[in-house]
């Protein structure tokens, strides 16, 4: 089991690294293996809508996308995660999402996922609900914990003094634990997913 992870932010062991790291390492615990993919360095076009992918089932514009979506289709989850930029998630990961739900939301149909968010300050109520947007509208299941799931800090050193930070994605972790394998107990007693389109 595997779960894959976005790390939107420019700097490659930030902050939202960090709070990653602490997601994956808890679910590693319950046996379910993580890798984060790091887009936030990216020059990432935007959506050009070209509507090729509905008849490729790939991004005309092949690049990380096209990457993140061929290893997604074998993982059993994902994680999003952004720092917080202007009250909003980064350039790069918002272009990324806007392509990778345009062309790979019926592979990840059904499969849990979770947006993150680091902050200084402020703005990341409307960062996590900016990302959370992606999962809603393509059948996802949305992993909750016991707050909205955002860290404090400007820097990686900042976050790991972040407490509730720190317990909010241990939380989602073992949440999304759960969730994997109570999926696979499902389809192991021939309980299969909705027909929804």
């Amino acid at each position: 089991m595997k779960v894959l992870m976005v790390n939107g932010s420019p700097h490659k062991n930030g902050s939202t690294y960090t709070a990653l790291t602490i997601i994956g390492e808890e679910l590693k615990k319950y046996d379910i293996d993580y890798e984060i993919m790091w887009v936030g360095n990216k020059a990432i076009s935007g959506c050009i809508a070209c509507n090729s992918c509905k008849t490729t089932g790939k991004c005309f514009i092949d690049d990380i996308v096209n990457e993140f979506m061929e290893k997604g289709k074998s993982c059993d989850g994902f994680v999003f995660g952004s720092p917080v930029y202007y009250a909003s998630a980064t350039g790069q990961i918002t272009s990324f999402m806007d392509r990778l739900f345009m062309v790979g939301r019926q592979s990840m149909k059904y499969k849990p996922a979770v947006s993150i968010v680091c902050q200084r300050r402020s703005g990341a109520t409307n960062a996590y609900d900016q990302l959370n947007k992606y999962i809603g509208i393509s059948n996802m299941i949305q992993v909750p914990s016991q707050y909205w799931n955002m860290m404090i800090g400007r820097t990686a050193e900042d976050v790991l003094k972040d407490e509730e930070g720190i317990q909010i994605m241990k939380n989602l972790a073992k949440n999304m634990a759960w969730l994997i394998k109570m999926k696979k107990v499902a389809e192991i007693n021939g309980i299969g997913t909705p027909d929804n389109l």
